[in-house]
């Protein structure tokens, strides 16, 4: 993954200058300018950081994909359906389709 281009991306997305991203991530403009200007991956406090900025975890900042989140009931749903058979399986599926 281009983590510089990742950062650029949301960067658009939200519609944010260096300085906002610094001023909301506890940064200075400077370090947050200093990556793009000599195009350094920033370390991973700095880059945590950023992503609490814009309100995501290191983990949604690296998937390639939307990250759908993992609420409590879908983590019982999960949990339930690996307990199951695979007849009960297939019912299931058939009655939420």
């Amino acid at each position: 993954m281009d983590v510089l281009k990742r950062l650029k991306k949301l960067q658009t997305e939200y519609g944010w200058s260096d300085y906002r991203i610094a001023k909301n991530a506890g940064l200075s403009q400077g370090t947050v300018s200093n990556i793009y200007k000599r195009n350094t991956i920033p370390n991973l406090y700095t880059l945590e950081a950023i992503c609490k900025a814009f309100g995501i975890t290191l983990s949604q900042f690296f998937a390639d994909n939307d990250m759908i989140e993992l609420t409590p009931e879908l983590k019982m749903l999960f949990e339930t359906w690996i307990k199951l058979p695979s007849e009960k399986r297939e019912l299931f599926l058939k009655m939420i389709k």
